[in-house]
């Protein structure tokens, strides 16, 4: 068997590390990028950051600052439209999942416009060229859009997201520079944070899980779990660790894919607009115990990275029960809701399971599991 690994060509890591957006820019013979940011971000001087290195530099840019929180179709043909209205030849894409999605979706329609129409990009589109070059600044700590070849799109018509996966779209650099991240909120700090570890976790029990796959994410779990109540708090050291975990766990879910977690919080996304970090939160301790018994020994291994005492000295059982009890409370610790109470409407629970069921994730996942099934797991939530 073959596994297939897929990575930036190069990343910057560090407080400090966005001053080598125009080293790389320069380097590679880049003269006018598009920024694909969203108005939050500019609005509170985010993007600013970047900006100002170029205008420093004589870097002349557009500004597309229109991104969504879940992008959306009209989102990438927007920006299509005004990457060739004004000729630009690269994207710097400044943000979190939302923005650093759109720009990966804006720069393969460019380089393959037989896609334009975007819906034809879902699951693993046979593109043919890579994306216009792309360096991918994230200003959270959570998605790991930055080194991932997947990205999300909502279809607003049809209530749902499309999960695209193309080797094509990763970004051509990534810097990932604490600092950029300093001024998230408590609330999206620890949905982001949630968000890594469902990819770590995830990924580490997928179908397509591989011992190179394994290293980053158990190393990822490690790092998060640690890290993410002091992030939450805004501590220096937080930042800089979850910025760094959530990048591992991109390294690996990347490029061996995810389960029924992320399956389950697309349509709340799509449907309630619900954040994809909060979604994924509040879903993971129950999807886990739903699949413990597909798991042979891993959790026991992931009880262990999050710190549990004496979990090599319990039954599989208790091992088990011991992880999933350690994700729960560190959900509970940075304030991540309990239920989706507040959030699914009993009436769209078919709707919203077939969605599930539906998504390229789904198959990622190491129980199998029926539409039936998923409605229970909602309902269970609720």
């Amino acid at each position: 068997m073959v596994n297939r690994f897929v990575l930036n060509e190069v990343s910057y890591h560090g407080a400090g590390a966005i001053g080598h957006v125009v080293k790389e820019l320069e380097g590679r013979g880049l003269k006018f990028p598009m920024i694909v940011t969203d108005p939050s971000l500019v609005q509170f001087g985010v993007t600013q950051k970047v900006t100002e290195l170029l205008d420093r530099s004589s870097i002349k840019y557009t500004l597309n600052a229109n991104v969504k929180p879940n992008p959306t179709i009209e989102n990438v043909k927007a920006g299509v439209k005004l990457f060739k209205q004004f000729g630009n030849d690269s994207i710097v894409a400044i943000g979190g999942g939302s923005s650093i999605d759109t720009a990966k979706a804006i720069g393969i329609i460019v380089n393959n416009p037989e896609f334009e129409d975007v819906v034809s990009l879902e699951g693993v589109a046979p593109t043919k060229n890579p994306a216009v070059t792309i360096i991918a600044i994230p200003t959270t700590a959570g998605t790991a859009a930055e080194v991932t070849i997947n990205y999300v799109i909502t279809d607003e018509e049809k209530n749902r997201k499309m999960v695209c996966v193309d080797v094509h779209d990763i970004p051509a650099v990534a810097i990932v520079d604490p600092e950029m991240m300093e001024s998230m909120p408590k609330g999206l700090t620890a949905a982001t944070g949630m968000d890594a570890l469902t990819h770590a976790i995830e990924g580490y029990i997928t179908k397509g899980a591989w011992e190179l796959s394994d290293m980053f994410h158990i190393k990822a779990i490690e790092i998060i779990a640690r890290s993410l109540p002091g992030a939450v708090l805004n501590t220096e050291e937080g930042r800089q660790d979850m910025a760094l975990g959530q990048y591992i766990a991109g390294m690996g879910f990347s490029n061996v894919g995810l389960g029924l977690v992320h399956a389950m919080a697309h349509p709340l996304g799509a449907l309630y607009d619900t954040p994809h970090g909060v979604a994924n939160a509040i879903l993971l301790p129950t999807i886990m115990e739903w699949n413990a018994s597909a798991t042979g020994e891993k959790y026991r291994d992931i009880a262990k990275a999050m710190g549990v005492k004496d979990v090599d000295k319990m039954s599989l059982d208790d091992a088990r029960s011991a992880c999933v009890k350690a994700v729960y409370d560190l959900a509970r610790e940075v304030g991540i809701p309990k239920d989706l109470k507040a959030i699914i409407k009993e009436e769209d629970l078919d709707f919203l399971a077939q969605s599930a069921v539906d998504d390229a994730c789904f198959p990622g996942n190491p129980r199998k599991t029926t539409k039936a099934d998923v409605i229970g797991l909602y309902k269970k939530l609720l």
